[in-house]
């Protein structure tokens, strides 16, 4: 969901010349270099055969060679073409290097979609010492892109043209008990790109925060209250990062997350009062009340229970 006055001019022109008759017009990411981080599975890999399809070059990041070779292989197989980064984004030597290889082969990235991610779904009680759960999500969630962009935008600005989608989550609307690392890291993201979007308006650079519900996908299997929960499915979810590329909308959000901001701004302490309720329903999973390993979890897939995989 995304209002027709967070589109850009050039959105509405496309569209209005879309419905004339006759007129076939052709995507504009045809020809375009689309940098897909968390590309081996989930989101990132719909999202990569889907800008695939529409005639876009996506350069397929994550940390995991062998599956970012299958997904290429698929594109490939469609008739497409597609580049293999394996990279650990978490790692800052590894991504500044993959910034300069990028820069070296492509001559710059024309879109950026900021898919990786980690979520965690854990109460405070559970969290007392467990601080890593907050630097590791921050690490990927908004460190990781964060540098991408900073790496990236200079020749964005040069060439004055550019866009940057952000997989984030319908929880920085929402604000939902029991994701504080998680919500707290995206929500950095969002707002660091929203301003970012405005101090690049003149150079020709764009950012969108795609903010989505639950997704479907091996990320939220460890949350038992999910297991039978309603979802989206990866390629409606990859059809909302293909939107966000097309249009270059301010945002792209749900129903329920833009009630849950209006009711969060008029009746604060009501919606403390629903949120407290819901999650007293739903009980840390047994994953979460687990031994503390400070390094487990996948940070390839994209984004987790929230926002979706």
């Amino acid at each position: 969901m995304s209002g027709p006055l967070l589109l850009t001019p050039k959105a509405w022109v496309r569209r209005g010349a879309a419905r004339l008759p006759g007129v076939n017009l052709p995507s504009p990411l045809r020809g375009r270099t689309v940098l897909v981080t968390g590309a081996s599975s989930g989101i990132g890999e719909a999202t990569a055969l889907a800008v695939a399809a529409r005639g876009a070059v996506p350069l397929l990041v994550a940390r995991r060679a062998d599956e970012l070779a299958r997904v290429a292989h698929r594109i490939e197989r469609r008739g497409g073409a597609a580049f293999v980064y394996p990279c650990d984004l978490t790692d800052a030597v590894a991504a500044n290097a993959l910034v300069r290889e990028l820069l070296a082969d492509h001559g710059g990235v024309d879109m950026l979609v900021n898919n990786a991610g980690r979520s965690i779904r854990r109460s405070l009680a559970l969290s007392y010492d467990r601080t890593h759960d907050f630097e590791r999500t921050m690490a990927i969630n908004f460190l990781a892109p964060v540098r991408l962009i900073l790496g990236l935008l200079p020749q964005m600005v040069e060439r004055r043209s550019g866009h940057v989608v952000n997989v984030v989550t319908w929880g920085v609307q929402v604000k939902a008990p029991k994701f504080a690392a998680y919500i707290a890291s995206k929500t950095a993201l969002d707002a660091f790109s929203r301003i970012a979007g405005r101090e690049t308006y003149g150079d020709g650079v764009t950012f969108t925060n795609v903010r989505l519900p639950l997704v479907r996908t091996d990320m939220i299997g460890p949350t038992d209250a999910y297991r039978h929960s309603p979802a989206m499915g990866v390629d409606r979810a990859a059809a909302r990062v293909v939107r966000a590329l097309e249009d270059r909308p301010l945002t792209i959000n749900t129903v329920v997350g833009n009630v849950s901001e209006v009711l969060n701004l008029v009746a604060p302490r009501l919606s403390d009062a629903i949120s407290h309720a819901g999650a007293r329903r739903f009980p840390d999973s047994a994953a979460a009340a687990g031994p503390i390993d400070a390094g487990s979890g996948p940070v390839d897939a994209g984004s987790g229970p929230i926002a979706g995989v």
